[in-house]
């Protein structure tokens, strides 16, 4: 890990009290280039924690918030005429930034939400025919309220195994709260953060993690996992080979951020509900029981063995 990293690790700190894991898994998201979806009720810090790492790493920002009247043009952009010269121009929409905050995604049609599938999979926006590409890094932050489910469209499984993580931020402690309180009394911390480093420090460190070794072993611990799924007797629908590579490289994402070249099995762990869970489908009689997602996996990782 990098000395700037460190600094970026601590900068979103002093914003985010008491969340360091939660910092480090939405870390682990971009330096993998995935996207990351958070489910959690108001609040909780969800878009702080977005401008603040555009701010640390000095990247453009676009929040778009997510209503039943947003349309897919109001996301990617759209040609207009001008009247002046009477030529048609593309007039980019909010998704051309390196950081897109999707606030409650799921307060949106299935029509707009699908405009962002081909953004988020081929880092590309078409418009009238014509194909855009996005800027680099690109990522996706996505939010989504899991206790107020009226007037919302639940996100389908091809959009949600778009997401590299899900993750919850979750309330801070006595203490951090009781911090926050007085660290906001006069003004705003994320108004003094400061960029740490800058885009193409950013995309080096991707390239970094990229050459983070898994070991044989590893890697047949995590197709262990995954096959698992497809054969669990509680699930309809197990993890795609999408969710497969996307936990290949958070395991990296995870070495990376904890100074090491390789990765073990316990990066495995501890990113495997986070990576997969929103990836499966319980069957209809083990909804009906109660059953979830991240409960499914955490068994499944009890009963896969762990390699030496």
């Amino acid at each position: 890990m990098t000395d700037a990293l460190r600094e970026v690790r601590r900068a979103i700190g002093t914003v985010i009290r008491g969340k360091a894991s939660v910092i480090d898994d939405v870390l682990v998201g971009i330096l993998a280039g995935g996207h990351v979806l958070i489910e959690d009720v108001p609040g909780v810090g969800k878009t702080t924690l977005a401008k603040a790492i555009a701010r640390v790493f000095d990247i453009s920002f676009a929040r778009v918030q997510f209503t039943p009247d947003l349309l897919p043009s109001d996301i990617t952009g759209t040609v207009l005429l001008d009247p002046k010269s009477g030529a048609l121009s593309f007039h980019r929409g909010p998704v051309f930034s390196n950081l897109v905050l999707a606030d409650e995604i799921n307060r949106a049609s299935p029509r707009t939400q699908s405009a962002l599938l081909e953004a988020m999979n081929e880092a590309q926006v078409t418009v009238d025919g014509t194909t855009h590409p996005l800027p680099e890094p690109f990522f996706v932050l996505a939010t989504q309220n899991p206790s107020d489910y009226q007037g919302t469209y639940p996100l389908p499984e091809a959009q949600l195994d778009r997401f590299h993580l899900r993750l919850s931020v979750g309330y801070p402690d006595e203490d951090e709260s009781l911090a926050m309180l007085f660290a906001r009394q006069r003004d705003n911390p994320l108004e003094q953060l400061t960029p740490v480093c800058d885009k193409s420090a950013l995309l080096a460190m991707q390239a970094k993690v990229r050459d983070v070794e898994v070991k044989p072993e590893v890697a047949r611990y995590m197709l262990a996992i995954v096959t698992a799924t497809r054969r669990s007797s509680e699930l309809a629908l197990g993890v795609s080979p999408r969710g497969a590579l996307a936990l290949f490289r958070s395991v990296q994402a995870r070495a990376f951020l904890r100074d090491r070249a390789y990765a073990s099995p316990e990066d495995v762990k501890a990113l495997a509900t986070a990576t997969l869970a929103h990836r499966i489908q319980l069957r209809v009689e083990s909804v009906h029981g109660g059953g979830r997602g991240d409960a499914v996996i955490e068994r499944i990782l009890g009963a896969v063995s762990v390699p030496t």
